[in-house]
């Protein structure tokens, strides 16, 4: 099996489906989260056009994941020197920068859409207590959390690979 997936899928090829992942995952969730946020954010602005920077600060919120996907590309690609010319990659080595891209990928795209969630409910709070904004990025801050771990696990895996 493994033979027969090295013939068809190079070094290089594996390196660049993580990096894909990574960006492309992570920025569909954080584009899907601020989405959501925008969402629910336009509602409470017809009523009170006041609290347009509020929201916008809030919308930011789930867009973090997107960068922390962007952040673990860019180590992966100058691993691998892409910009001085893919470094060739043998299936082995390629299939490590695959899985070591796959943490934030993962982590990346469900917690945005996660954040989102817990995003949207507290511009409904906002609506009535704008004194609370605080709190709702606190609770917000809570979810931040794991695509943090999940990029430091993804950024330590590259940067300890043996090539």
């Amino acid at each position: 099996m493994v033979e027969w997936l090295s013939t068809v899928f190079t070094g290089q090829t594996l390196a660049f489906i993580g990096i894909f992942l990574s960006v492309g995952l992570c920025g569909i969730g954080s584009a899907k989260g601020v989405g959501i946020v925008g969402e629910a954010g336009a509602g409470l602005m017809t009523e009170d056009p006041a609290k347009f920077p509020q929201i916008l600060v809030l919308q930011i919120i789930p867009s973090t994941n997107g960068i922390y996907g962007f952040v673990a590309a860019m180590i992966a690609m100058v691993k691998i020197d892409v910009f001085n010319g893919v470094t060739p990659l043998d299936f082995g080595e390629g299939a490590l920068v695959l899985a070591a891209c796959l943490p934030i990928a993962f982590v990346g795209f469900l917690a945005a859409i996660a954040q989102a969630r817990v995003v949207a409910g507290m511009v409904s709070v906002i609506a009535k207590r704008p004194e609370e904004m605080a709190k709702g990025i606190m609770v917000a801050a809570m979810v931040e959390f794991f695509p943090i771990i999940a990029l430091l696990v993804s950024v330590m895996m590259i940067v300890s690979l043996p090539f």
